[in-house]
């Protein structure tokens, strides 16, 4: 069980672990807490954006669509490997998801594939939308996929979590493909590396 970071702590943490942050408009009081509950935190969640341009993506995080109002995330990381902070509080990003892999993420063990829509994930995860069209062609820059990296890292440093805690939207549902062009695996290999 842990208390979701303060907005505060999160730039602190986030330059500690040498992220580059931008911090986006009233990002420090944008959420959907309105809409239910926020925490208590058990992981960090990636995806994709299916979009191209960083003022775009980030102006759509933050901003949401007409469907699905933002913020759609904690963090947009651009190609460029900023980190921009567009939401603190609850966040339309996960969705619902499978109660067994809310479970093995608190355990920090290995991952069931999602079978179920049980559980909303927007109280449980924080968010990271990484600019990428999501075709599995277009590529993901060094720089993005270290500053996805660092900021997943930073946030496990703060509570505590190993690498286990960092989980894909695609591991949350069985309805989703994001992140696609590099492997959850190779990511949390990465972050446990950091950690060390």
């Amino acid at each position: 069980m842990a208390t979701p970071i303060t907005a505060s702590a999160f730039i602190a943490a986030l330059k500690k672990e040498g992220v580059t942050v931008e911090e986006v408009r009233d990002w420090r009081n944008h959420n959907r807490n309105h809409k239910g509950p926020w925490g208590p935190v058990h992981g960090i969640m990636i995806h994709h954006t299916v979009t191209s341009g960083a003022k775009e993506t980030v102006d759509l995080i933050y901003d949401g669509r007409s469907d699905l109002p933002g913020p759609l995330a904690h963090g947009a990381i651009t190609k460029d490997g900023t980190v921009h902070l567009v939401g603190h509080g609850r966040a339309n990003h996960a969705g619902l998801g499978d109660d067994d892999v809310l479970r093995a993420v608190i355990a920090e063990d290995d991952l069931p594939k999602p079978n179920q829509m049980n559980t909303d994930g927007n109280r449980y995860f924080y968010g990271f939308e990484c600019e990428n069209l999501g075709d599995g062609d277009d590529p993901w820059p060094d720089a993005q996929l270290d500053a996805i990296e660092r900021a997943a890292a930073a946030l496990c440093r703060h509570h505590g979590w190993n690498a286990a805690s960092v989980i894909g939207h695609l591991e949350w549902t069985n309805q989703k493909s994001d992140p696609r062009g590099f492997t959850m695996d190779s990511l949390r290999k990465r972050i446990a590396s950091r950690l060390k």
